[in-house]
């Protein structure tokens, strides 16, 4: 019994909420008896400056506190606080790498000294979620002599070899229209802004390396060229780990797909699923070392790392986001590659009483459907299901949500009207799960058209304006047209604020239940015929909905609404149909009228 990898990380974001002493011992206790050996302290950001640094009061004085409507929220860890925190993790074998982050996520930082930043305006701590175009100036050198005391007292504080300096999701706005930025571009003949950011990690590096330190950061230090001895933790799928493998440099696996524990752990049908989909399930089947890698390359990945980002995760949220998913990511980062999910469900629920006995509250799955099917013509049969044992589903059919003095279920439900399901998964030791809302609906299923001639591909309508819901595309005059294979966003990806219909016929190969789902970020809608299949319209970042239709082999018109409104441009249409699994709509299901009816 040994550990596959080296690092067996997680992170905790105490940046975005400020959590005590006690409850971080308590965490470093839950990580140690898990055999974890990494605590990944995330501990400054726009919202936040987490840890005193005697040079710079006011990154405390200012930087700790934000307004969250009239109340002034924050806190942060005096030094005394942190030698006590690493003095704690170290007793129980675990390494805490602090990270410092630079050179964006950085507004509670110019909010506590606005000449570190490229315009010098005032800033107030960031008091939303999401990326600020204010972050260091790098054409600055007062920005290098701040951040290297910063780093100073910070490598005083932590043992660790690996100092993490972030690096992620930094905007270039201000550079581009920066003098000092521009004058360094020319000065140090870099090509441009995502040049200058290496410069900056190449900066940084070389200071923690001539204090024996090594830096780290997220797979953005990729971009502009990789600093020369620095560690690589991949994000963004798996891609920057291989890159960075493949060149030579260490690399620690935290793929969104399978490590980010603020995702949500469970989303019935008819919700929608925002920041992702993490189930524990697709957690436990995670495989840290990249398939393209040759053993030697192999050899530079130190291992994994959850991560718990705190947006929406306070203190009290913590164990709900966290277990039962640290114990399957245990699992991956101690045990040999090959991993039995029916044997770990099956020890799981052993675990969970261990769970109770420590007082961790960790999440409940609500009840589960046994089939997808959630449409029908005359009447169904709901299964439902759960996945803990020792537990009681109750539910309701009259919209009240279900307690614990609802009707138990003990057999299949049988509906030949619409109707709505509320359940929660009940325990024996006095917790529930949230309430699983599921929608059966009777439907009228769609006849297919006929006489049509088609061609390939999508006819698409491109607007050019400013809207905060799908507009009414009939009444507008199009700045474009064309036809496409599928559904692309294309070269309006550029633009800021538009909107685009996507229209043609959707071939649907067999008779049965289909399920249409849209991930967009801003809004999107999905029309099979005249039914609205999918809504998810509206001002809202990424996210998903679904919604599910009845079809016999044949031709449907099909439209898609989507429009952009500044930020993330995402738009994904997939679907599934009987025997198939979820899948893009392929331009082998897609035509268009030859002429317009």
């Amino acid at each position: 019994d040994e550990p596959r990898y080296r690092w067996r990380g997680m992170l905790l974001d105490c940046s975005r909420h400020f959590m005590s002493k006690d409850f971080v011992k308590r965490y470093i206790d839950l990580l140690a008896f898990h055999k974890m050996n990494v605590l990944h302290w995330h501990l400054t950001d726009d919202q936040g400056w987490r840890i005193e640094i005697k040079q710079f009061p006011r990154l405390t004085e200012v930087g700790a506190w934000r307004m969250e409507g009239d109340q002034r929220y924050g806190g942060f860890y005096t030094q005394d606080d942190v030698r006590e925190i690493v003095a704690y993790a170290q007793s129980r074998n675990i390494t805490i790498v602090p990270e410092i982050e630079m050179p964006g996520h950085s507004m509670a930082a110019v909010a506590s000294y606005p000449e570190l930043s490229c315009t010098g305006d005032p800033f107030e701590v960031g008091a939303r979620w999401g990326v600020f175009d204010d972050v260091y100036c790098p054409g600055n050198d007062a920005t290098f002599d701040f951040l290297e005391k910063v780093l100073s007292e910070v490598i005083d504080l932590f043992p660790s070899e690996f100092i993490h300096i972030g690096g992620d999701e930094c905007p270039k706005t201000r550079w581009k229209s920066c003098p000092k930025c521009q004058a360094r571009i020319h000065d140090e003949g870099l090509a441009d802004e995502r040049e200058l950011q290496s410069y900056f990690i190449r900066r940084i590096e070389r200071f923690l390396n001539s204090k024996g330190r090594r830096l780290i950061g997220w797979d953005e230090i990729l971009e502009g060229g990789l600093a020369p001895n620095a560690t690589v933790q991949s994000w963004r799928g798996l891609e920057g780990a291989i890159a960075a493998a493949r060149s030579g440099h260490d690399v620690i696996s935290s793929p969104t797909s399978h490590c980010y524990l603020d995702y949500a752990q469970f989303v019935a049908p008819d919700e929608p699923i925002r920041m992702g989909h993490l189930p524990l399930e697709r957690v436990y089947s995670f495989e840290p070392t990249p398939a393209d890698l040759t053993p030697e390359q192999a050899k530079h990945v130190l291992g994994a790392e959850g991560n718990l980002w705190s947006e929406h995760a306070p203190e009290e949220r913590v164990d709900w986001q966290v277990f039962p998913r640290l114990c399957a990511l245990s699992e991956v980062m101690w045990s040999p590659s090959r991993r039995d999910w029916t044997d770990f469900h099956g020890r799981l629920q052993t675990h969970y009483r261990r769970l109770d006995a420590m007082g961790v509250g960790y999440f409940i799955p609500p009840p589960g459907l046994a089939s997808p099917i959630r449409v029908f013509t005359d009447a169904i049969d709901v299964k439902l299901t759960t996945s803990m044992d020792n537990t009681v589903v109750r539910y309701t059919t009259d919209g009240i949500d279900p307690t614990d003095e609802s009707t138990v279920y003990r057999d299949p439900l049988h509906f030949a009207q619409t109707t709505t399901v509320k359940a929660k998964t009940f325990t024996v030791r006095g917790r529930s799960s949230p309430v699983a809302e599921y929608i059966f609906r009777r439907i009228v299923p769609l006849e297919p058209i006929s006489n049509v001639e088609t061609s390939a591909g999508l006819k698409y309508d491109y607007y050019e304006g400013k809207w905060e819901q799908i507009p009414d595309f009939d009444a507008l005059t199009p700045a474009a047209t064309g036809v496409i294979p599928t559904f692309d966003l294309g070269v309006h990806k550029l633009d800021e604020y538009y909107a685009v219909r996507y229209r043609g016929y959707f071939e649907a190969l067999t008779d049965g239940v289909y399920t249409f789902y849209l991930m967009s970020d801003d809004g999107s809608r999905l029309w099979i015929g005249s039914d609205l299949v999918v809504d998810n319209d509206g001002l809202h970042g990424c996210s998903e909905r679904s919604g599910q239709v009845i079809l016999r082999a044949g031709r449907y018109p099909m439209v898609v609404g989507f429009f952009q409104a500044d930020g993330v441009q995402s738009l994904e249409v997939q679907f599934e149909g009987p025997g198939m699994d979820k899948r893009p709509i392929s331009a082998s299901y897609l035509s268009h009228a030859s002429v317009d009816r």
